[in-house]
């Protein structure tokens, strides 16, 4: 079957998340590519629990698909291979602190002489510019410096990060797209380029409904639970057994939800409700006046009655409930493979259907250094040579 991005090569030396994200994604869709391990031990979520016959879950979900070489860059010999390998690759992600590439010898400036033609991507917490440039950055600081932190919770409480690594997928999604994009360029002109991708960035660019509060009104998005910015009813509300979502988010939505859902029409002439903006600046009142009729029945039977009237609404599942769900089975985003160690594994399938190039699951993450000998045998390197680099611990496998 064909894939949309077949002939594409790439070199990943990220490690953790942001980056393997980014690569892993490039790979689903045919991507061949290559993951430079970091000499001996490999990438830092090999580390990293829940752990199948030694095997770290985390890494082998983010690194399906690609080849695994474990190599010594800090070697004239590991350097030199690896050299020889960027001259025929499209694509370099990377997510070192800002200035370790160039101490290296394979920083953007160094590489394009050899090879014009590389789109290479650096990925790191604060950008490669900056006052901030050299200091360490995960994404809780990420969620923190962007201002995510401040606005989630709820309103009374303290500042709650968002439940998963926002910023790092958010930078992986950045990188992903300017990486396409930077192709798109190439494939036209023949020239590389530079890409910058910062996790503070990747994350405040997605904040544009918080944008236009305060560029438009100077209005600081505060900690609103799960309420909407700016329309309401859009939030969770308390039934008699659990919460559920509720998002009339349009005039229509509401009349219906008032008169036909919970059937008080009367909110249709509270003046407090007149409008979603309205509703949206008194949301306090609204959601004690909902949850007032929501508490007299169970989730099920609002949930029915919702999706019975076309009101938009969802529970809220625990993580157990949405992978065991009929659609998000039946949609295929649970995926099940065979790992040569660790055996039936099951990870997240292609949230993006093509018609044409779907995404495939080839192969199952690779064990450290599973390939060294075929990526050194495309480089011409022979099966002595290859014994001498091992002993001369140029490179590794496990």
């Amino acid at each position: 079957m064909n894939q949309a991005l077949q002939g594409l090569k790439v070199v990943d030396l990220s490690q953790v998340l942001a980056g393997p994200y980014c690569t892993m994604v490039l790979a689903d869709m045919g991507a061949e590519v290559i993951k430079i391990e970091k000499y001996p031990n490999g990438d830092d979520t090999r580390t990293m629990g829940p752990f199948i016959n030694e095997e770290s879950h985390m890494y082998m979900i983010v690194n399906r698909n690609k080849k695994g070489v474990c190599l010594n860059l800090k070697t004239p010999e590991g350097l030199e291979l690896f050299k020889e390998l960027i001259q025929s690759v499209d694509v370099l992600v990377e997510n070192y602190r800002p200035g370790v590439t160039k101490k290296l010898g394979i920083d953007y400036a160094t590489l394009k002489d050899m090879n014009p033609g590389l789109i290479y991507c650096s990925i790191s917490g604060y950008g490669q510019t900056g006052p901030y440039s050299q200091k360490g950055g995960y994404d809780i600081m990420a969620q923190g410096l962007s201002g995510l932190m401040h606005m989630t919770g709820e309103a009374d409480g303290r500042p709650v990060k968002v439940g998963f690594a926002v910023n790092d997928i958010a930078a992986a999604q950045t990188a992903l797209q300017s990486i396409l994009m930077a192709y798109i360029y190439k494939l036209r002109s023949g020239e590389g380029q530079y890409i910058d991708v910062s996790l503070v960035e990747s994350g405040l660019a997605w904040t544009v409904w918080e944008a236009a509060a305060y560029f438009g009104q100077g209005q600081l998005p505060e900690r609103a639970g799960t309420a909407h910015r700016v329309s309401a009813p859009y939030q969770g509300f308390k039934t008699q057994d659990d919460y559920i979502l509720v998002g009339a988010g349009n005039q229509k939505l509401w009349e219906i939800f008032a008169t036909k859902v919970v059937h008080r029409p009367d909110w249709l002439s509270n003046p407090l409700f007149a409008s979603n903006y309205l509703r949206a600046q008194n949301v306090k009142a609204l959601e004690e006046e909902i949850e007032s009729e929501l508490v007299k029945h169970k989730a099920a039977y609002w949930l029915q009655l919702l999706d019975e009237y076309g009101v938009p609404s969802s529970p809220i599942y625990s993580y157990d409930q949405t992978l065991n769900d009929p659609h998000i089975l039946e949609r295929g985003m649970v995926l099940s493979y065979e790992h040569p160690t660790a055996g039936q594994m099951r990870t997240l399938g292609f949230p993006a259907k093509f018609s044409q190039t779907p995404g495939q699951l080839t192969k199952a993450a690779p064990t450290l250094g599973q390939h060294n000998e075929e990526i050194l045998k495309s480089l011409h390197v022979t099966d002595e040579r290859i014994k001498q680099l091992n002993t001369a611990n140029i490179i590794h496998s496990k």
